[in-house]
């Protein structure tokens, strides 16, 4: 598609996007790092792969051995 545009049409394009990036409110990282790691922090309770599954509740979980006599 960008083959059959005209550099303009590709130049008004990105000032486009520009313009609709500009309104985007930002943050620092040192602010929203810290929301970040205190989230996950505050949910690794819940997260079944820093605390495991229990056993009956694995839908994984080797439902039997195969014996081939």
């Amino acid at each position: 598609m960008a083959q059959e545009l005209s550099e303009k049409d590709l130049l008004r394009m990105e000032v486009e996007q520009l313009k609709k990036e500009v309104k985007n409110s930002r943050a620092p990282i040192s602010q929203t790092g810290k929301e970040i790691k205190d989230y996950a922090e505050a949910q690794a309770g819940n997260d079944p792969l820093l605390k495991g599954i229990p056993e009956d509740k694995n839908p994984f979980r080797e439902k039997g051995t195969c014996m081939i006599s």
